[in-house]
């Protein structure tokens, strides 16, 4: 196991990539702090990591909060004693809406959507990497849309782009402590969100979803959809000392999508 006896924690440990990540790593060999908003949530993900016969610290936070993610840090060193593997996902939800089209309660929620993502990772990694040991990973989440960006999802966009250069910046202030950063930049992830939105483009256009479905997977170099597990896959390598020599790169898991 390429994690046994580290500790790791995740941001954005909810439903989906989230709970996928837990898991994995916590068969790779990893006890793991897992934060998010949603205490239910966190709760049910650590029981499965449980499951796994390793050990398990739900924190509830607002990763965005400073206060909330000095709490966290404080936490996690005083369970564990240590860091060894950082990984932040949080993100939330976006709206898809142009520009232009904005009221003010979308423009709220872009500003919330760039504070979870960018503040909130610069947060976490400000109050956790002080806890990382020389040989630490740090791993950023972002997305192919950080580099790519169109109609509707600049929040995203602009929220994942910002992570993706502070992980540059990072990896060269944290570089002489032996501590690596790096992302990993997923495209489209299988996933019922994801068929809902195929579905409501072929009611849109008045053609069969499957007709959607072959359209966008021919798009893409591999000819299929990454997975949450192809996903967190990345994660783990960048996670664990197959990596010792990596820092400030991005690990594109799309399928091809992002040069086709």
């Amino acid at each position: 196991m390429s994690l046994q006896g580290k500790i790791a924690v995740i941001t954005g440990a909810g439903p989906g990539l989230g709970r996928t990540l837990a898991v994995l790593l916590a068969r790779e060999g990893a006890d793991l702090a897992l934060a998010a908003r949603t205490p239910a949530t966190l709760d049910a993900i650590a029981a499965e990591v449980r499951a796994e016969g390793r050990d398990a610290l739900p924190v509830p936070t607002d990763i965005a909060r400073p206060d909330q993610a000095r709490r966290l840090a404080d936490t996690v060193a005083a369970h564990y004693g240590r860091v060894d593997v950082l990984v932040n996902a949080a993100f939330p939800g976006t709206h898809r809406r142009n520009v232009l089209d904005m009221d003010e309660t979308h423009l709220e929620q872009w500003r919330s959507a760039i504070e979870t993502a960018a503040y909130g990772t610069l947060l976490a990694c400000r109050h956790l990497s002080p806890h990382m040991p020389e040989g630490g990973s740090i791993v950023n989440l972002t997305s192919m849309s950080s580099r790519t960006g169109y109609a509707g999802r600049s929040d995203y966009a602009a929220g994942k782009a910002a992570v993706h250069l502070l992980s540059h910046c990072l990896a060269d202030e944290l570089g002489p402590s032996g501590i690596r950063v790096n992302c990993v930049a997923p495209g489209w992830i299988a996933s019922d969100v994801l068929d809902d939105w195929m579905r409501t483009r072929a009611a849109t256009e008045g053609v069969p979803y499957e007709e959607i479905r072959a359209r966008d997977v021919s798009a893409m170099a591999l000819r299929r959809i990454a997975t949450e597990e192809d996903v967190a896959r990345a994660v783990l390598h960048l996670a664990s000392d197959h990596s010792r020599s990596t820092t400030g790169a991005t690990l594109d898991v799309n399928a091809g999508h992002l040069f086709t």
